[in-house]
Formats: structure tokens, C-alpha cells, sequence
């Protein structure tokens, strides 16, 4: 059984590894790294697959993190198609699905998650399809080749950006969702009211408050039936009904698993291994700005985590304390960025113009700036960073600072 010796496996082959061996190489790392990952492809960036890759105007290597060349050169193995298949934390080993055995001093696991799968009659008919790889936007775009109705089931981030996409690619788009307007969950009624009118404006049809009751079609489906009683035609469907933390690697590793499903971390993403860090969907860890343990499966958050999780395999004691940050594009009909997360709030305040699509949405509770999302050219992510990072509570002739797009922000954190 071949064995190789190695001073950093990273194992997962998503954006957090490939920042984490990157950060190991700029910042000075000697060692040999090796980066494991299960998909066909070196690591690339997730969004693309529901936007720009899906409608054809990005090439697969466009939405590679590092050209292929770039492991060569800096001398990172890449193993794509394999899988950690069992890790031993007293030996520091662990065993690839290609049957070879790999020793390491420092560990990055960072296995993402799957999507949630729907188990409802008719399931198993052709083009039902779920979107997280490349690979399955590949199979959505053959898919709407021969389709004129496409329904998207759920109101988040995949159903809204899907729906986007495919409308701008001349496809008729539903999307039935449990939520009252889309994108409710993260950032409530009226914002998702704001984006549902501009998707409405774009032809795209919504079925709220409804669940999916079943499929319905001969070999390919034909129809979904909600259970408030709808019939929609459907020669597509995609669903995005969330993701699982995959944690089944790090749960047989014997490390501590939360009850909500992260792997829990320190405030350097340490887990209860030494040596051991964890980053992007799996990673749980004490947030010194949120004062609690969150897990945010935003695709930044891998970036920044994989970074950090670096610095400290390399001993720099670095407390992860970045803002999560994340972006989402609906064709190109309105960009957003949001900081946060801001879990409850108690007040919102607009700060610019939803009627020019240029404006902020700040998430307040007890005086204190928890999210911020940004829709078009403005340029208030900086400011709301700091007060978000620094916990400040706020006077509300401060607050109405915020309310006044003409008024500087520049002094708020002070």
C-alpha cells in the first residue's frame, strides 16, 4: 500500500483549500501540501454556476481559483477525483479512496456539503435536476436546450439566480417556495418584496407560501404539483432547497460535532483535534464578533476561512474576526452584497433609493448594526464593516446619519 508523507493536507477540493494553499505559499511555507478533492475539476468558484458558467459566457477554466499550472509551480499536490476516505488522528494518517495511505502534521478539512434532496412521487423522472458543481450546471443547460417552462423549486439564492439565468436564456421560469417572497429567510419581507418585483418584472412567475406535492410525466417530468393545488408545466426543474454540512469525515475522525450539524471550532478555526482546522460549510467556530458560534455556508466565507485556518498551521495565532461577506447577481438586473449575518433585528433603516436600484439596507437590534445589504453602486459595505466588527451601539441622531444618503458615515464607528 503506497504511503506519502506530507507537512499539510488539504483535504476538500473547494475554494477554502485553495486559499489555504495559496496563504501557505505566500507566506512562506516550506513544507510539501497536498490538496485532495473528490470532483473531477481543481478548485473553482461556485457562483458562476448559477450565473455566468450556466448561461454559457464563462469558460470552465474562467472559474478555476488557480490556473492548473499555478500547483505545479508551487509545488502543491493536486489530487482531484479522490477522497479522504478515513482519517486516524492519534497517527496523523489518513486513507485515500485511491488506496493510498498519506501521514500529515497539519490538516485543512473543509468537505462543503450536499445538497438537501427532495423525496416526493416522481422524483426519479428525467431532468429533475439540483444545482452545486459544475457538472450539474453542464446537465441544467442541456436540459433547457429542449425546454420551454422551467420550475424552480425554492425562493433562495440557487431558485432566484437559476430563474435569472434561464429567463435571460429566453426560458419561461416559476419558482414555488414556502416563503412569502423570495429571499425572505436572509433578508425579510421587504427586501425580498424589492427583488420579487424585479424578477416579476422579468417575466418570472411565483407560487408562495406552496410546497412541492409531486411530479408528475411519462419518462421525462412534465409537471409539478404543488400542494395548494397548482398544475405547472415543466419540461425543467431545478431545486434548491438547501445544503447539508458534510461532516461525516470529520464526525468518523471522532471531532466534535455541534447540534446543528458544524464540526465546532475555536476562534481560529481549530478543532477538538490539535492541528486540525476546518473552513467554509462545515466550520462552526466562536465568532468573537458575533459573540456566539456560527456557520455561515456563504462562498466568501471559505475564502477568508481558508486563509486563516493557513496562518495558524503556520502558528500566527489568528483569531478569525472577518465580517462574513457575500454577493449574488440576478442576471444582470441588480447585484447585491451583503454583510453579516444578521440572524433577528428589531429595526431596518434605508439609506439611498430602492427606486433607482442604488441604496443600503442596514439590520439594526438594540441600536447596533448587524447585516448590511448593498443593491447597486453603493458604497457603504466599508463603513458598516467597522460598526458591524466593533459592536458599536448607536445614537439615533447617528441612525438617522445612516437614513441620510447625504450625510458621512466616515466617523460612525468612533
Amino acid at each position: 500500500m503506497p504511503t506519502s508523507e506530507v507537512d499539510y493536507l488539504l483535504i476538500g477540493g473547494g475554494l477554502a483549500s485553495a486559499s489555504a494553499a495559496q496563504t501557505l505559499r505566500q507566506e512562506g511555507a516550506e513544507g510539501t501540501i497536498m490538496l485532495v478533492g473528490r470532483e473531477p475539476d481543481p478548485p473553482y468558484h461556485r457562483p458562476p454556476c448559477s450565473k455566468e458558467y450556466l448561461r454559457g459566457t464563462e469558460s470552465r477554466e474562467d472559474t478555476f481559483v488557480c490556473p492548473l499550472d499555478w500547483y505545479t509551480e508551487n509545488e502543491v499536490q493536486l489530487k482531484t477525483r479522490t477522497s479522504v476516505t478515513a482519517l486516524d488522528m492519534n497517527s496523523r494518517r489518513a486513507m485515500l479512496s485511491s488506496k493510498e495511505e498519506v501521514t500529515f502534521d497539519k490538516a485543512l478539512i473543509a468537505t462543503g456539503a450536499n445538497v438537501r434532496r427532495l423525496n416526493a412521487p416522481g422524483c426519479e423522472l428525467e431532468e429533475i435536476h439540483y444545482l452545486r458543481a459544475l457538472a450539474n450546471a453542464d446537465a441544467i443547460r442541456r436540459s433547457v436546450e429542449q425546454a420551454e417552462s422551467v420550475v424552480l423549486i425554492g425562493g433562495s439564492y440557487i431558485g432566484c439566480e437559476v430563474a435569472a439565468s434561464l429567463t435571460q436564456m429566453g426560458k419561461h421560469c416559476s419558482i414555488v417556495m414556502q416563503e412569502s417572497v423570495p429571499l425572505e429567510r436572509g433578508f425579510g419581507r421587504k427586501m425580498g418584496s424589492y427583488f420579487q418585483e424585479i424578477l416579476r418584472s422579468h417575466g418570472i412567475d411565483f407560487y408562495p407560501e406552496d410546497e412541492l406535492e409531486s411530479f408528475a410525466g411519462e419518462e421525462r417530468v412534465s409537471k409539478v404539483l404543488t400542494k395548494r393545488g397548482h398544475e405547472l408545466a415543466a419540461q425543467t426543474v431545478v431545486i434548491g432547497a438547501g445544503v447539508i454540512p458534510d461532516v461525516r469525515l470529520a464526525q468518523q475522525a471522532g471531532l466534535e460535532i455541534s447540534q446543528s450539524g458544524g464540526v465546532r471550532c475555536d476562534a481560529h478555526l481549530e478543532s477538538s483535534a490539535a492541528g486540525v482546522y476546518v473552513a467554509g460549510d462545515i466550520c462552526e467556530y466562536d465568532s468573537r464578533i458575533h459573540g456566539r458560534r456560527i456557520r455561515v455556508e456563504h462562498w466568501d466565507v471559505a475564502n477568508s476561512q481558508g486563509r486563516t485556518a493557513a496562518l495558524n498551521m503556520l502558528g500566527r495565532d489568528t483569531s478569525h474576526e472577518i465580517v462574513p461577506y457575500f454577493f449574488s447577481d440576478l442576471a444582470d438586473w441588480a447585484s447585491l452584497e451583503y454583510l453579516g449575518p444578521a440572524y433577528e433585528w428589531d429595526r431596518e433603516i434605508i439609506r439611498g433609493s430602492t427606486e433607482q436600484g442604488n441604496f443600503s439596507n442596514w439590520y439594526l437590534k438594540d441600536n447596533r448594526v448587524l447585516g448590511v445589504l448593498q443593491v447597486g453602486q453603493a458604497k457603504d459595505l466599508d463603513h458598516a464593516r467597522e460598526l458591524i466588527r466593533k459592536g458599536v451601539t448607536l445614537s439615533e441622531s447617528q441612525l438617522a446619519a445612516i437614513g441620510d444618503p447625504g450625510s458621512d458615515l466616515e466617523n460612525l464607528d468612533n
